[in-house]
């Protein structure tokens, strides 16, 4: 079984396409939550979703433009954009968003936003949060998104390994449980403003993370026809 993993793909219609474009023949497309915020093409990203069977959770940005509190935690670009996705999504955009789970097990693969442990808001960014993060679930490996950085944190017997994919990136699957994140679709925030994702081959055991250029000035067009914020146009030039 071949499965795309995709996440934080954040209203960017143009880098999700250019991900499906390169992701060959699948079996499945998980993701992992904010599949709005920050972009203008709320509507087409989620249509698209839909389109593919997608299955997955939904992130804190998801929650928020369906009128969770959540956005009274966002800066203040964060929040404008959000402000702006209420006012434009469709209703069945909204009723999909809000029908999404904030963890799922499909294959014996749990799926979150954030973390484990707190699947809306937690950033898996250290070993001290991932080793809290292995106590919070019990599938050999846990998907998760919302630093938009690609990451693995592996338990080798009670000692965290730590490994940072870059394009191309290969892990094998065994024994070992882990967090896996496939890095961001829409907003990549490693220095690389390529869109991120990673496939899951089961059969042969191993995930391995691609990155893709996509049309950054369109999608940058896009955003400044509806005012979005320019820190938000800006940024994606630069991967940061």
């Amino acid at each position: 079984m071949r499965i795309a993993v995709l996440s934080d793909i954040h209203s960017n219609l143009v880098a999700l396409d250019a991900v499906l474009a390169t992701i060959g023949t699948v079996d499945a497309v998980w993701q992992l939550g904010d599949i709005v915020g920050y972009g203008p093409q709320p509507d087409a990203v989620v249509e698209r979703l839909i389109e593919l069977g997608a299955i997955g959770v939904r992130g804190n940005h998801d929650a928020a433009a369906v009128g969770g509190n959540e956005i009274e935690y966002f800066n203040v670009d964060a929040r404008r954009a959000i402000e702006w996705t209420r006012r434009v999504i469709r209703p069945s955009t909204a009723a999909y968003l809000a029908a999404l789970p904030e963890r799922l097990i499909e294959d014996e693969v749990t799926m979150v936003h954030g973390s484990p442990r707190e699947p809306t808001w937690e950033y898996v960014t250290s070993v001290t949060v991932a080793r809290a993060s292995f106590q919070a679930f019990r599938t050999g490996s846990c998907l998760h998104g919302h630093t938009h950085i690609p990451a693995v944190f592996r338990d080798n017997d009670g000692t965290i390994e730590v490994i940072a994919p870059r394009d191309g990136t290969i892990l094998r699957l065994d024994e070992r449980r882990v967090l896996l994140n496939p890095g961001s679709v829409g907003q990549p925030r490693d220095g690389d403003p390529r869109a991120s994702y990673a496939i899951i081959d089961t059969d042969r055991a191993e995930v391995t993370w691609r990155r893709v250029a996509y049309d950054i000035a369109a999608i940058q067009a896009a955003m400044r026809a509806v005012d979005l914020p320019p820190h938000l146009v800006a940024r994606l030039d630069h991967g940061l």
